[in-house]
């Protein structure tokens, strides 16, 4: 049983949101209800996840799409079991460096073509649905058809993106015509329709995932690539119908539960990394703000993206030493490298992480339903529109995620065919006793990591309910600098500056994210959704 303190109603926030029989979190309103109503149609959390993340590539359309990737974690109920599915994709079948660098590209650019991999998330779908699901992934594609065709408000945070990619829109014919209105983005309130994309996600609901890797869809797509100098082919997106894989997840023992992650090419290994550091040093009493509780935090995290940008890459064409990173004998000598009164400078070497690309956006989701099923779902076009690219018959916004590739022969994530590049989003799973505890997430890039780890310290170290620990004020180690929210204490600044860290105050907040606790013992679930986004938490 989970006994959290209650808030203080004087304050700013929201409670958690307490239900009974099945709940979803998700970052906008309408895609938390499309996920109810699957639940009550007799859906399991599973379709619930599918068909909410199908509506938020149409309604949150700067972080997710069909043209984008997706990791899942499930867990069914009474198998103790958590299933992992890989639904990032691959680079073109001709992307060599050698190739690259005839078209004289010597580095590579986010609004590219050829930073486009094929869009593994539509493959992803169909896997799961084909092997977890209740219903047909025609009718979980229902609700996002209407609000492609019907139209759709802009909420508050998406306006915000919105008018801030206004600018890499507008760099593309395209997309200019049919995501800016007389050049401008759309405001708050306004109603917008892809009808182009309600086509698309029409054949897919008609022909499965075939209608979005073969045919007129994907000939769109190659034909919109290639224009602008991509090197792919309609074989490649052919290819692209079987890519998703289910894989074996890691995990790691950390406060007598087990907490879940997809493995590598995806970075889920850092957030196991970093609690594995951190269990180490112990939790601060002085509490959740403290100066020595963010220092420990963010060297433990400094640590785990040095080793990330070192060995994390696709494990189908190189050796990433999963078993040595995730070794206590690896992770506690790491921990013994942090100092209480110091931050590291120099970091001791590992990694490159100045060839690698900054982070951006994405949507993560989780539902449970009655049966205690539990899903936790992250699809993304990394950064914002991803890269910008409309493939304008087909109404698909491609992404961008093979900037997440580097252009450095020998390099583990170099570029090169049919490979996945290393990947940011990771959808998390803690489970306890071979039942579900939490499926979480955190949304943000190359956030994540940090993210999900602040969020469970500051529930299981810091008795924070899942709402109170999605509230709190984050900062994030990034290329050398710690990236400051606004509600991070002056005099904590101050003090963590004194100690050796460059501290910058960001505009625009960490990333987002949603969690839903499963409490056996009374049997409710707490869910709770990030302040940082449009969203919301429901269950009945």
């Amino acid at each position: 049983m989970f006994d959290f303190p209650l808030r203080d109603f004087h304050s700013h926030g929201r409670s958690p949101v307490i239900a009974t029989r099945g709940m979803a979190a998700t970052s906008m309103p309408a895609a938390t209800q499309t996920a109810l109503d699957v639940l009550r149609a007799g859906g399991n959390a599973l379709d619930a996840a599918i068909a909410a993340v199908a509506v938020l590539g149409v309604i949150e359309p700067q972080s997710t799409g069909i043209g984008g990737d997706c990791f899942c974690l499930y867990a069914p109920a009474g198998t103790g079991q958590v299933i992992a599915i890989n639904g990032s994709g691959r680079a073109p079948a001709a992307a060599t460096t050698e190739a690259l660098r005839a078209k004289g590209v010597d580095k590579l650019v986010d609004t590219s073509a050829h930073v486009v991999t094929i869009p593994g998330a539509v493959s992803a779908w169909e896997a799961l649905n084909t092997a977890h699901g209740r219903k047909s992934l025609g009718e979980l594609l229902q609700p996002a058809i209407r609000f492609a065709e019907d139209g759709f408000p802009v909420l508050a945070r998406v306006a915000h993106d919105w008018e801030e990619a206004a600018g890499k829109l507008s760099a593309n014919p395209a997309s200019a015509k049919h995501y800016l209105k007389d050049g401008r983005a759309p405001r708050m309130g306004e109603v917008m329709r892809f009808p182009a994309l309600g086509r698309t996600l029409r054949a897919i609901a008609e022909k499965g995932a075939r209608g979005f890797y073969e045919g007129e869809v994907a000939a769109d797509m190659v034909r919109t690539l290639r224009a602008l100098g991509g090197l792919h082919t309609e074989e490649d997106f052919a290819n692209g119908l079987r890519g998703a894989e289910f894989v074996t997840p890691i995990q790691r023992r950390w406060k007598g539960m087990d907490i879940f992650e997809c493995p590598p090419n995806g970075s889920g290994i850092v957030a196991l990394m970093i609690l594995g550091m951190l269990e180490g040093c112990g939790a601060p009493a002085e509490g959740p703000l403290s100066v020595a509780r963010m220092h420990r935090h963010l060297e433990a995290a400094r640590l785990g993206y040095r080793d990330r940008d070192a060995f994390v890459a696709d494990p189908a064409q190189v050796e990433v030493p999963v078993e040595m990173l995730l070794s206590d004998r690896y992770l506690h000598g790491l921990a013994k490298l942090i100092r209480a009164d110091r931050a590291m400078d120099p970091l001791p070497l590992a990694g490159m992480d100045a060839l690698l690309p900054k982070h951006k956006d994405t949507v993560y989701l989780c539902v449970v339903d009655e049966d205690g099923n539990a899903c936790s779902f992250i699809n993304s076009l990394f950064k914002s529109y991803g890269s910008g690219i409309l493939a304008e018959e087909s109404g698909v916004m491609l992404h961008n995620r093979g900037f997440g590739f580097v252009m450095q022969d020998g390099h583990p994530n170099c570029i090169a065919p049919n490979k996945r590049p290393m990947h940011t989003i990771i959808p998390g799973m803690a489970m306890k006793d071979g039942k579900c505890v939490m499926p979480f997430g955190v949304m943000g890039g190359h956030f994540q990591p940090m993210g999900q780890t602040w969020l469970l310290s500051n529930m299981f170290d810091y008795g924070m309910d899942p709402q109170a620990a999605l509230d709190l004020p984050r900062l994030y180690p990034f290329d050398g600098i710690i990236e400051v929210e606004r509600g991070i204490p002056a005099e904590a600044c101050r003090a963590l500056e004194a100690m050796g860290h460059t501290l910058k105050c960001i505009d625009k907040p960490h990333g987002g994210g949603q969690a839903i606790l499963i409490d056996q013992a009374r049997g409710v679930l707490i869910g709770g959704t990030d302040p940082r986004k449009d969203g919301c938490a429901a269950g009945y």
